[in-house]
């Protein structure tokens, strides 16, 4: 790139703190540094024309986990970690709502479902079974019961009769969510530069050299918020997840209302302006999506239809309006990492789809890493 003086002196010099990635995370991380530095020259490097991971392009849920999610977690997590996974998600939840504010983000509470397939009999008997273990686990959390069983009010097709129903899980508009936290970090003089790959970082004595596609810079500290590239740039245990997604044209009377979770959590939908947004289907090719690649596939947009047809609109046509994808960062456990990888360079990543509930917290968690 053939950068003037003044780009150079603007943007690229005396950079205090450089944050990787301008998702959730970035973005918050990058907030809390302005909070505890004032004066600092911060800077934010982002791949995409637009946060490219999963920040601008997941289906908005502000969710915990569902039943059968948080039963599998009990079944290899020990029931102190659960509670713990779940408080954080609460917590990261708060902390979004208190810096933007619910009608910024759309935020609205409306419950969480889980449908049970007629055929996945031993899921629904499970579920009801340990249903008032983890209801007794959470009580600490929201004294009073979380998950309770509703009947089939929307009338979907081939499920059993009752849902599992959360009256404390809600719902954001995720473009008014991030319009709203980049306002904010333009407004807290914080650069961000798009179209700007990172292709190496290494440590030169008190400054951190950073090579990107583009030019290259030094910074006195840099923070990694890339979640689902994380693999790209640090050795740790991260792996891509694609989520696939589409949304229908607009439905007249359209009168399903809340958030819904179907097939363990591998599948999810609700109600956005009229439309159906539909997205999962990750479980019927683990090891081809776990990929950082943008496209679709035939066999996952192919069975996210088949469900619209058989299942949530058994009975009214439909049209589709749009597809897309997102790149999550899970690993083999649902605890982020947010750790400090040498005296100058700290990441924070694997949220484990949970992007929406932690990233907020995930953020404020990587600043404070930093001692001063």
């Amino acid at each position: 790139m053939n950068l003037s003086y003044w780009e150079i002196k603007s943007w690229l010099t005396d950079v205090d703190f450089t944050v990787v990635g301008s998702g959730i995370v970035g973005l918050n991380c990058a907030l809390s540094l302005r909070k505890r530095f004032p004066k600092a020259a911060i800077l934010i490097l982002e791949k995409g024309v637009l946060p490219q991971g999963a920040s601008t392009k997941n289906a908005g849920f502000a969710c915990f986990g569902s039943l059968s999610e948080l039963i599998d977690d009990l079944e290899n997590h020990p029931p102190e970690e659960v509670l713990q996974l779940v408080k954080q998600r609460i917590a990261g939840l708060q902390l979004m709502r208190t810096t933007l504010g619910d009608k910024a983000i759309g935020y609205q509470e409306l419950g969480g479902y889980e449908l049970f397939l007629k055929s996945d009999e031993e899921l629904y008997a499970t579920c009801l079974h340990q249903r008032d273990e983890v209801n007794k686990l959470l009580h600490p959390l929201f004294k009073a019961p979380v998950f309770s069983l509703k009947e089939n009010s929307f009338h979907f097709n081939h499920i059993k009769e009752h849902y599992s129903f959360n009256p404390f899980e809600g719902q954001i508009d995720t473009g008014k969510m991030m319009t709203s936290l980049l306002a904010l970090v333009y407004k807290r003089n914080i650069k961000i530069l798009n179209n700007i790959t990172v292709e190496d970082i290494s440590q030169h004595g008190s400054q951190v050299q950073i090579k990107t596609d583009h030019f290259e810079f030094s910074s006195s500290k840099v923070f990694i918020a890339t979640n689902g590239f994380a693999s790209q740039l640090l050795n740790e245990s991260v792996q891509p997840a694609r989520a696939q997604v589409l949304i229908t044209q607009p439905i007249k009377n359209l009168p399903i209302k809340g958030t819904f979770h179907l097939d363990r959590g591998y599948y999810y939908f609700r109600n956005i302006e009229n439309r159906i947004l539909l997205g999962g289907g990750r479980n019927l090719d683990f090891k081809g999506e776990e990929t950082t690649d943008f496209n679709q596939t035939a066999l996952i947009q192919n069975k996210l239809e088949e469900l619209l047809k058989t299942i949530i609109l058994p009975n009214t046509p439909f049209k589709i309006d749009h597809r897309w994808t997102g790149i999550m960062g899970i690993g083999t456990t649902k605890k982020p990492i947010v750790k400090q990888l040498n005296d100058h360079v700290f990441c924070g990543v694997r949220l484990g789809g949970m992007g929406v509930a932690i990233g907020s917290l995930v953020g404020k968690e990587l600043a404070d890493l930093l001692d001063g």
